[in-house]
């Protein structure tokens, strides 16, 4: 496994340890689908969590590949997990996801 590998699936089994001790018992990492990937993390139905930890932020990078991955997975709501720099606390780290899909996620618990 390359080093990049290794760190990616650190990351994801933070996150997903982090899911777990915060309520979502199903939350778990999703295996490799190919061209047709749906995210990092499964076990939450309709949401896409893609998880990443490099050095340099790549927002509309992430994105766009957030973007993809919903379309795949038919989901409303995504977000992109960033491992911040120094710290190996999952809860610390950055989601990021496109302002319309955080709105519609609002408009669905307060209209």
């Amino acid at each position: 496994m390359s080093k990049q590998r290794a760190k990616g699936t650190a990351a994801e089994t933070a996150v997903v340890r982090y899911l777990k001790e915060h309520g979502f018992k199903y939350a778990e990492r999703r295996a490799l689908h190919g061209t047709n990937d749906m995210g990092d993390i499964t076990g939450i139905p309709g949401v896409v969590i893609e998880v990443k930890n490099h050095a340099k932020l790549d927002l509309a990078g992430w994105l766009g590949e957030l973007a993809q991955e919903m379309a795949n997975a038919d989901a409303d709501f995504g977000f992109v997990v960033a491992k911040k720099r120094g710290t190996t606390n999952p809860g610390e780290w950055y989601a990021v996801l496109p302002l319309k899909v955080l709105v519609e996620e609002i408009k669905k618990d307060r209209t």
